[in-house]
């Protein structure tokens, strides 16, 4: 790297740590994820981040190695797959694309607004009916699917936390109805337990603050990974995931954090938030860049309640805010 460049990055891990040194206050205003009870065990004090940019940046500070389920955050996956497989025009008859008031695990506007469609595909009653379109015969074929394109992204074969998934497992009641009620109401094709199967092993796949960054810096690339240069994304289907980002991937406090952050995001539950800036003139990543953060300690929403300070000073102090 050359000497201006490399001082340039110094500076920048500098304000990196600095902003998480400034945020780790918060999470003891929020609490870990209790309802799964592998989650319950999370460190809430941790708190980390991860930055690549496409113009070859590679940022870290705090816990940005620990390991945590993508949880939710995995939605995106399914429906790329999805998308890729039956292309927008199709996936979207069984699911919408529009932003809910709602939390994210909620049945009752399925019974009386949309038809018995879900709202989007980034609440659990649409990732769930997403999950049920991925090609295979069984909920081991479908993931496949996933698997194969994390694998092509992170560059080494991604593993399901056990412990996280039985834990789910067993717990997953809520998820159950929801899919018991989608397949009555014929959103849901095939084997309902597959499908819920498929669902929560997804949701348990583990990652660290930089498999999230590379991953958002190949959507920010219009999904080119940034360094084989391999199109695994097709550039409509990257569109059509940062736009549901932005609307709709922080729960129902999306329209709140679309103020404050204005950053593509998607969180989980677990801690994690996977977010893609496109990036300008004013900020270190003129390019764009893809942000992995961790802070388990969750707001009321369901969000990382550090996390999402962290992001508000990428968006203010590099000007991140797509408006």
């Amino acid at each position: 790297m050359p000497f201006e460049e490399q001082a340039k990055q110094e500076i920048l891990n500098k304000q990196l740590h600095s902003w998480v040194d400034q945020c780790k206050s918060y999470t003891s205003q929020g609490k870990v994820a209790s309802y799964i009870p592998a989650l319950a065990r999370a460190e809430q004090k941790d708190l980390g981040i991860s930055i690549i940019g496409l113009n070859g940046l590679h940022l870290s500070a705090g816990d940005f190695k620990a390991p945590f389920t993508l949880q939710s955050i995995s939605k995106i996956f399914g429906l790329i797959v999805a998308l890729e497989v039956h292309g927008s025009d199709y996936v979207f008859t069984r699911v919408g694309a529009e932003p809910t008031g709602d939390p994210f695990n909620s049945i009752a506007r399925l019974e009386t607004v949309q038809a018995d469609k879900p709202f989007n595909p980034l609440i659990n009653s649409g990732a769930i009916t997403v999950c049920s379109l991925l090609p295979g015969s069984s909920s081991e074929e479908k993931l496949e699917s996933i698997m194969k394109l994390l694998e092509n992204i992170l560059g080494r074969q991604p593993v399901i936390n056990e412990e996280v998934y039985l834990s789910e497992m067993e717990t997953g009641d809520r998820n159950r109805s929801l899919g018991y009620f989608l397949k009555d109401a014929g959103m849901i094709e095939g084997d309902v337990e597959e499908t819920l199967t498929l669902y929560f092993k997804m949701c348990a796949i583990e990652v660290n603050c930089l498999d999230l960054s590379l991953i958002g810096v190949t959507l920010a690339n219009n999904g080119s990974h940034p360094d084989s240069k391999e199109q695994l994304i097709s550039t409509q289907v990257c569109r059509i995931i940062k736009t549901l980002m932005f609307t709709c991937g922080m729960y129902n406090a999306s329209g709140k954090y679309a103020v404050q952050v204005g950053i593509p995001s998607k969180s989980g539950v677990s801690g994690g938030i996977l977010a893609v800036a496109s990036g300008n003139k004013l900020s270190p990543m003129p390019f764009g860049c893809g942000i992995g953060v961790y802070g388990p300690a969750l707001d009321e929403y369901g969000n990382s309640i550090a996390g999402v300070e962290l992001l508000k000073y990428v968006s203010e102090e590099w000007n991140a805010h797509v408006f």
